[in-house]
């Protein structure tokens, strides 16, 4: 420097020294963080304000401070103010300046930079900080030209909030300094220290912290805010593991092997980010989650821990899976099982079972979630119709794992269908030696039976000595009973009764036909049966011959849907073919157990060559046979076992239409019932969706309708990833005492998004 600072310029000096000893005796106390700030030089610009106390009219500012890439980084670099050429004079105590402010929580505890100068007629460069009480307290003063570039350095103790370069008329208000020649104050090359006490703050959530048992990838949230230099670094550990680690965008520059800002604060004051946890790399159980947020003087501040259950495992098998009451057939269709559950350690508990039956028919239950914590039970299971099912059990912990390749099988064994008995026709004249019945039971088969036989007009029945004897197809046997060769001449009424292995029980007095089983022992005179026949023959025979049709469709046995119209038509012909016209024909409907009627008689006349047709009622399903008394010199004839299949019918519906995963749709209809009864308990109702790919309707649950025949049921779409067309229809099952067969409603389509 040229000249001399004089006194003023000498007690400056002696501060800078003292201010800079009491730093370096405070530094090895001092447990707040501090961070250097980088100015005009290096590259780097300059993150200050300029000023003026007269309004912009005597000074002017200069600043270059972020020299190009490729050029020396302090060639021609500056921040400067000027005096204006164009004003006289200058009043006394005005400045211009340029102005760093410390960010909230932190001070200025250190400054170095390189100043110079051009100064004339009173005007001087002060360089200082600002108080905390707002005024200004200078450092470095000169009040002589030197323009070579000099270096300074302050440290201050307490740290400061501002640091100023000022070029000032250092003479009192009342007077002024000369503006020509021109001044100028300089600098540049500055690094500036901050002392900062203030710690950061520091926040995580997201689903991983959301509480219950979590599996798979999951994510978490995390935040940092800090008043200071602001949010530099985050860190996410669990279980003591680092599972993600973020720098935040800083302005920063690496200056002389450190990092250094390039603003007074370099980073942001608040920041916040995400991150997937791989819980899979992690044992199941509690494990501890905890996050750090550090700012740019390195302040670090963590959440207080957390604890995170984590579980990826399914449960294993459940063990002695068993129905109550054992596997053996039963009558009642309520179906109860239990088991024990595996040892969980640590991981999360049972949290509940997902379960599937399958059966004959291509019955398909759908795999089914019961919840509940430890469960070890389902209840009141049912089954749509009789036969044997298998049920598929497999667990389902808390944490949502479940592995259906754990499941255990157990059957199901369901018949609440009697037997099926009747006495065989050969058996139709005579009194034989031995009585005999048939009985066959398709699902448990026949178990025992017995035959009795009381004289017609007598109440009491007497048993014989029966047995059951296997018969020639499955299900199928045979009740053997041995009349006693004592019995007098009369008419003798025949019973049997039979029992299946599930105890359904049933008893019958006729013959397949229908008719009842009554056996004459007439006395010893009587028509030998070649006497009989010869009368019978002296009719001409007769043959009808008769088919049911639908539409386009006949046959013996027709399927009609509910409520559609069939008809029956045919030809009464001789032996030789030819036609009786004329004729009154009886057409026998005997429905099926469960309809109010019974049996219903109507008659139509055969056309001139013999054919007729007869439209048959609506209703439920029958056997149909078409019988031709005969005539003086006609025998009679008949034609039995055609079988109308009436189809059940139903109304449906399905709400909302448009649902997502996770909802629910509501299901509700009605089950009409023309000439039936409901059951008791409610008639079964089957939902069932339609598979695409297998181009099969797949069953979804199993439900029964109140006395009106009403139902509603509920069911959740929980796998339905995407955008998915869903078609639902209703079912109307066979049962016992039913009189129609499965029948379906319209389908009602649903879409839900995943």
């Amino acid at each position: 420097m040229s000249g001399t600072w004089g006194g003023l310029g000498r007690v400056v000096a002696l501060g800078i020294g003292l201010a800079v000893a009491l730093l370096l005796l405070g530094a090895r106390e001092a447990s707040a963080a501090k961070y250097a700030v980088t100015q005009c030089g290096w590259h780097v610009g300059a993150d200050a304000g300029w000023a003026d106390s007269t309004g912009g009219a005597k000074f002017r500012p200069s600043s270059y401070c972020a020299a190009p890439a490729n050029a020396d980084p302090f060639d021609g670099v500056h921040l400067k103010s000027f005096t204006k050429g164009g004003a006289p004079t200058v009043s006394g105590t005005r400045f211009a300046r340029w102005r760093w402010m410390a960010p909230p929580g932190t001070g200025i505890s250190r400054v170095s930079g390189t100043w110079w100068h051009a100064l004339h007629d009173g005007m001087q460069q002060r360089i200082g900080v600002g108080t905390w009480s707002g005024g200004f307290s200078p450092f470095a003063v000169a009040g002589s030209t030197d323009v070579t570039p000099r270096g300074f350095v302050a440290g201050f103790s307490p740290a400061q909030p501002a640091l100023e370069d000022r070029l000032l008329c250092a003479r009192s208000a009342s007077k002024w300094c000369s503006l020509s020649p021109g001044s100028f104050s300089a600098v540049r090359a500055l690094t500036i220290t901050l002392e900062d006490n203030v710690g950061p703050g520091a926040g995580i959530g997201g689903e991983l912290t959301a509480g219950g048992w979590r599996r798979g990838a999951q994510r978490v949230a995390f935040s940092g805010s800090d008043v200071g230099g602001g949010v530099r670094f985050g860190e996410t550990l669990l279980g003591g593991a680092r599972v993600a680690l973020t720098e935040y965008p800083c302005a920063k520059a690496m200056i002389g092997g450190e990092w250094r800002g390039t603003r007074m604060r370099p980073c942001e004051p608040s920041a916040s980010g995400a991150a997937t946890v791989a819980t899979t790399n992690f044992s199941d159980g509690p494990h501890t989650l905890g996050h750090c947020a550090t700012d740019f003087a390195g302040n670090a501040a963590c959440v207080a821990p957390r604890t995170v259950l984590i579980d990826n495992n399914p449960p294993a098998h459940p063990r002695g899976l068993a129905v109550a009451g054992g596997g053996g057939w039963r009558r009642v269709n309520d179906f109860d099982l239990g088991w024990s559950n595996p040892d969980q350690g640590r991981a999360s508990p049972i949290g509940g079972a997902s379960w599937r039956i399958a059966g004959p028919a291509g019955f398909d239950t759908g795999v089914q979630h019961t919840a509940g914590r430890d469960l070890t039970a389902l209840r009141d299971l049912r089954l749509p119709r009789p036969g044997v099912y298998s049920l598929q059990v497999w667990l389902r912990d808390e944490a949502g794992n479940e592995a259906p390749s754990s499941a255990t099988s157990v059957a199901l064994r369901f018949d609440n269908v009697a037997p099926g008995v009747a006495f065989p026709l050969e058996d139709a004249r005579g009194l034989p030696d031995t009585i005999r019945a048939d009985v066959a039971d398709q699902h448990s088969g026949p178990a025992s039976g017995s035959i009795h036989y009381r004289r017609l007009g007598a109440e009491r029945w007497i048993e014989l000595p029966s047995r059951l004897a296997p018969g020639g197809a499955p299900g199928a046997a045979q009740l053997l009973a041995r009349l006693p060769g004592s019995l007098a001449p009369g008419t003798y009424v025949f019973r049997a009764d039979a029992l299946d292995a599930a105890g359904n029980k049933t008893s019958s007095t006729r013959r397949a036909d229908g008719t009842t089983m009554a056996l004459r022992k007439a006395p010893s005179l009587r028509p030998s049966p070649a006497a009989r026949r010869s009368s019978a023959s002296r009719k001409a025979k007769t043959r009808v011959f008769a088919r049911l049709r639908r539409r386009r469709r006949g046959g013996g046995r027709v399927t009609v849907p509910f409520g559609g119209g069939a008809a029956i038509s045919g030809r009464l012909v001789t032996a030789d073919g030819a036609g009786l016209g004329g004729r009154r024909l009886r057409v026998i409907s005997r429905f099926s157990r469960g309809a109010f009627a019974r049996k219903r008689v109507e008659t139509v006349r055969t056309g001139k060559r013999g054919g007729f047709r007869l439209a048959l009622r609506r209703g439920p399903s029958r056997r149909i046979t078409v019988r031709f008394r005969g005539g003086r010199k006609l025998a009679g004839s008949r034609r039995a076992g055609l079988v109308l299949r009436v189809r059940g019918g139903a109304v449906f519906h399905a709400a909302p239409g448009k649902l997502r995963t996770g909802e629910s749709v509501r299901l509700w209809g009605r089950v009409r019932s023309r000439g039936a009864p409901l059951p008791r308990r409610g008639k079964l109702v089957a939902i069932q969706y339609y598979e695409s790919a297998a181009r099969r309707w797949r069953p979804v649950l199993v439900t029964r309708t109140d006395h009106s025949g009403r139902f509603r049921a509920r069911y959740r779409f929980r796998y339905v990833s995407g955008s998915a067309r869903i078609r639902l229809r209703a079912i109307v099952l066979s049962e016992e005492r039913w009189p129609y067969a499965p029948g379906s409603s319209h389908a009602v389509t649903v879409r839900v998004a995943g």
